[in-house]
């Protein structure tokens, strides 16, 4: 090990061999300025891999929702669906790799504020099966702040016990096996081996209780993740106790759970029923038997190391386009028994899902890492981990919607094309892509003691270069180098720079250490937008336009705290204004109490094709509490409007009941479009739009209004809820 001693340097970066500007702008157009400082920078000479992992970035964005002075949380369907926790539209299956994408993320608050929300009293922990409380190590592993842990510390063990009950009707524990057990679709994988056989065949989408690898796992992870966090509090009786919770599990779950025919870890019923008998096996290989990996869980030994030659293997879980979920030898693999009107719905009875790919990925990291006897049967190799990473990127590009960047919800895994495909699908963030880049591709190992490891599982003989930099690792600024010839970088080999200097190197692709100074991480900034409305039928705020019977679903989007630009239709979100007639057009928020203001963040669509572009000119207003009338802001700095990202207006504050943007419809060379206010984040303001004489040479010019926000505070900043197009020319192919 290499001791190293180094300082923090705020807000200062290290040499930098990449062109940010550049590749800001190639990925995010103009909403680049959100991402220049919060995310790691990353190229390699295996193209779609690159272009993911700036899409999954724009995913991780789109999916940070504001909701005021809760803070944001990560959601999962970009709109709400009908079973999400309301008003929020929280969903928890996904929260450990919403937890473990955004460890990465350099600005800490989107992380600090969805694990105490998760572990606060609107965090509805029993849902689906969880590792939340392994989120959050995970996340603490990367940024090394124990104040964003230890105070979840209590909710965790209630969470964790809550699991010991049947009560809550998701799953429980079986004293008499020690292990627990649930229904697959509490468990977020509907139609699996145990309920599609529990049913006879007939259905599938309910029952097939079971002891799973999954749910075990999840709690083996939490228990670990409790006994951590409490050894950062100093509690060893915690400590010792969920160390044993884990061991024990880890024990059951050996024990009870592999299968010696199957060569695999697999289900054992809890049912008990004329189709299926209590603790005997289901009937087959699921995709499911890797999760003990994902968690570090199983012993590293060569019986276990057998399991891995499944997923390369095309007649079992090897598909062409994707990981199965279970296998063709199964009776009912890839029936579809469920349907959405003439629309397959989800089911996990053969179908790729990112989600359990991402649970694979990261698992085989994990081995490749650590689990030594295992590597040496070379049943599976970085040559492998290599491969199924770029299928896995490959599957993001949706042949469905002419090939663009679009992941969505599962897949047939001989053509890789979506099978559900609603419009609740585009861009979904149920998987991750960031996290298996930056922890497993580029092979940064977190680690709670202030060791720097790296151990890249890119496969050398297939990858010229990769490098990623502007990653914050426990308060410094890190970068990780690869180049097989020293053709792209000048250097040869493997290179790991701390706060701009180069601290390890080795000429082949293989682990490297290096000791580092304690370092504080940035602190983290958190001004509240008084301007969300959490739901349609919230009091207050509350959005109103000028324009007589407007959609007032699509009213409150513009303020409901989410943002994106994403071209497809089905996933819009924001207010359309009508084709421009020559009168002024206007978008209010209200409040309930008079509320000082100084600062707003408004967010517009912009697309040709769909006849959509930003207003020419527009003001800000507010009124008078006591007279009610309307006046424009004192000293406004009115930005330009920004086409797809963020358009920042301040102005003297002011204390007002109500704020209104006023828009101005003046384009004077096009012809026809509108526009879309996607968002805004503000208080008590008015927003004028003046429709001026028409579009750019026409009349058929809207705007969507997407997002409109206003902070507490009297600084402009920009909102993590305003993702946005993310440069459609390239990611979507866009003239």
């Amino acid at each position: 090990m290499r001791s190293l001693q180094v300082f923090a340097l705020a807000g200062v970066l290290g040499a930098s061999a990449l062109d940010a500007d550049s590749i800001l702008s190639k990925y995010f157009g103009n909403d680049a300025p959100w991402y220049s400082d919060r995310i790691p920078l990353f190229e390699t000479d295996l193209s779609d891999i690159q272009d993911v992992y700036y899409y999954r970035w724009s995913i991780f964005r789109a999916h940070q929702r504001d909701l005021g002075s809760y803070g944001y949380i990560s959601t999962e369907f970009l709109n709400d669906v009908s079973w999400q926790e309301e008003p929020y539209a929280l969903l928890i299956d996904a929260s450990n790799f919403h937890l473990r994408e955004g460890r990465w993320c350099r600005d800490r608050r989107f992380t600090s504020d969805y694990s105490s929300f998760l572990f606060g009293p609107h965090g509805a922990p029993y849902q689906f099966s969880e590792s939340m409380a392994d989120g959050v190590w995970q996340a603490y592993l990367v940024n090394g702040v124990a104040d964003d842990a230890t105070p979840l510390l209590s909710s965790m063990q209630t969470v964790y016990a809550g699991w010991n009950s049947t009560s809550l009707g998701v799953g429980g524990y079986d004293t008499s096996k020690g292990l627990y057990w649930i229904q697959p679709l509490t468990d977020a994988t509907e139609y699996t081996i145990a309920s599609i056989d529990a049913s006879g065949g007939e259905d599938g989408f309910t029952g097939g209780y079971a002891f799973r690898p999954s749910i075990n796992s999840y709690q083996y992870a939490n228990a670990l993740a409790i006994a951590h966090i409490a050894n950062l509090t100093g509690d060893t009786t915690v400590r010792e106790q969920y160390t044993q919770l884990a061991s024990a599990l880890k024990t059951r779950l050996q024990d009870d759970l592999w299968n010696s025919t199957f060569e695999h870890f697999i289900d054992r019923y809890k049912e008990d029923n004329d189709y299926v008998t209590y603790w005997d096996f289901i009937r087959g290989r699921e995709l499911v038997g890797y999760v003990p990996w994902t968690h570090d869980l199983p012993d590293d030994n060569t019986t276990y190391a057998n399991a891995w030659t499944h997923i390369l293997n095309s007649s079992q879980l090897a598909g062409e386009h994707g990981l199965r979920t279970n296998e063709p030898s199964y009776q009912y693999y890839m029936v579809q028994y469920r349907y959405d009107g003439s629309n397959p719905e989800c089911q996990w009875n053969g179908p790729a899902w990112p989600y359990q790919t991402t649970q694979v990925l990261t698992g085989l990291a994990n081995l490749l890492d650590h689990y030594p006897k295992t590597a040496a049967t070379g049943v599976i190799t970085t040559t492998d981990y290599t491969n199924i990473l770029l299928q896995y990127a490959k599957l993001h590009y949706n042949p469905a919607r002419g090939g663009v960047l679009d992941i969505e919800e599962d897949y047939y895994s001989d053509t890789g094309s979506p099978i559900v495909g609603l419009p609740r699908s585009p861009h979904y963030f149920h998987s991750g892509f960031v996290d298996l880049i930056l922890s497993g591709y580029v092979g940064i190992r977190p680690r709670a003691d202030n060791v720097l490891e790296v151990n890249p599982q890119a496969d050398a003989s297939a990858v010229s270069y990769f490098r990623s930099e502007r990653i914050i690792y426990h308060g410094h600024e890190v970068a990780v180098q690869w180049d097989a010839t020293g053709s792209r970088y000048g250097t040869v080999g493997l290179l790991v720079e701390v706060d701009g200097e180069t601290v390890a190197t080795s000429k082949t692709l293989t682990r490297l250490t290096v000791e580092l100074s304690s370092a504080s991480a940035p602190a983290v900034s958190r001004p509240i937008a008084v301007s969300v409305q959490l739901a349609a039928d919230s009091e207050y705020p509350r959005g109103s336009v000028s324009v007589a019977d407007a959609d007032t679903d699509a009213v409150h989007s513009a303020i409901d705290g989410r943002v994106w630009f994403y071209w497809i239709e089905d996933v819009a979100n924001g207010w359309d204004s009508p084709v421009g007639n020559g009168t002024e057009v206007w978008y209010q928020v209200e409040f309930e109490n008079a509320t000082s203001t100084a600062s707003a963040e408004i967010a517009f669509f912009a697309n040709s094709t769909q006849g959509y572009d930003v207003p020419g000119s527009y003001r800000v207003e507010t009124s008078d509490s006591t007279t009610g009338e309307w006046k424009e802001v004192s000293n406004g700095n009115y930005s330009s409007a920004v086409a797809n990202g963020i358009t920042t207006v301040s102005w003297d504050e002011v204390t007002t009941e109500a704020l209104s943007y006023i828009e101005y419809y003046y384009y004077p060379d096009w012809n026809g479009a509108g526009a879309r206010l996607s968002t805004g984040r503000y208080a008590a303001t008015w927003l004028h739009c003046d429709s001026g004489s028409g579009g750019r040479g026409g009349n058929s010019i809207h705007r969507r209004l997407i997002y409109i926000r206003t902070s507490t505070t009297d600084q402009i900043f920009l909102s993590a809820n305003s993702c946005h197009e993310v440069l459609r020319k390239h990611f979507y192919q866009e003239g």
